[in-house]
């Protein structure tokens, strides 16, 4: 077996020292360092280091839709959730908004919220942030976390208030936190779009 020459080795050490030191770097931001299972194949590929007007976004989550209940309960999400390109590997610098309601027969409630963190793999996105506005009682300040798996036609979504329902009745929630996407889309009624996070590691 032969053996690295001492100077590869040495170059071989930094690259892993430095690799470890972006790591933290996005750890101690408040974001995960994972990379996402599907890559686009034209995400900093085809843009020079010092070229970022063509980077696309680090990550994404949009689009609307009603979510499926057999009682005809009116649910829907919308959201407008972007992480540009110079913000990688912080995720709590994302920006935009998304917006909730539930009514049936009439009566219920929606929310705006301002988006402060968003991670996502694959198709799947968490995204979490600040009730600004609502018609809910005591629902204006409190954080909330959605997770969606964007599955084309037959989308999912969980939300972090799914065991107390509701977002007055949930404790404190840390940034980018939400449960496991048990709801269904209702069919025809919209779609979720998920851009895929790729932070550099």
């Amino acid at each position: 077996m032969s053996h690295a020459a001492p100077s590869s080795r040495r170059r071989t050490r930094a690259a892993a020292v430095g690799t470890a030191l972006l790591i933290a770097t996005a750890v101690a931001a408040g974001g995960p360092a994972a990379a996402s299972d599907d890559n686009d194949a034209g995400a900093g590929a085809g843009a020079g280091a010092g070229d970022r007007s063509t980077e696309r976004e680090a990550a994404a989550l949009t689009g609307t839709a009603k979510l499926y209940r057999s009682l005809g309960d009116d649910i829907t999400f919308t959201f407008d959730a972007h992480l540009a390109a110079e913000d990688t590997n912080d995720p709590s610098k994302a920006t935009g908004t998304f917006r909730f309601s539930h009514y049936l027969n009439g009566d219920g409630a929606s929310a705006e919220v301002k988006v402060d963190c968003l991670v996502t793999g694959g198709k799947v996105a968490v995204v979490s942030g600040v009730i600004t506005e609502s018609d809910l009682e005591g629902a204006e300040g409190k954080r909330v976390g959605v997770t969606v798996h964007d599955k084309g036609r037959k989308d999912r979504l969980g939300y972090s208030w799914a065991s107390t329902g509701s977002p007055v009745d949930q404790g404190p929630l840390p940034k980018c936190v939400s449960s496991a996407p048990f709801e269904t889309v209702r069919a025809g009624t919209g779609d979720f779009t998920v851009l895929p996070w790729e932070p550099r590691l």
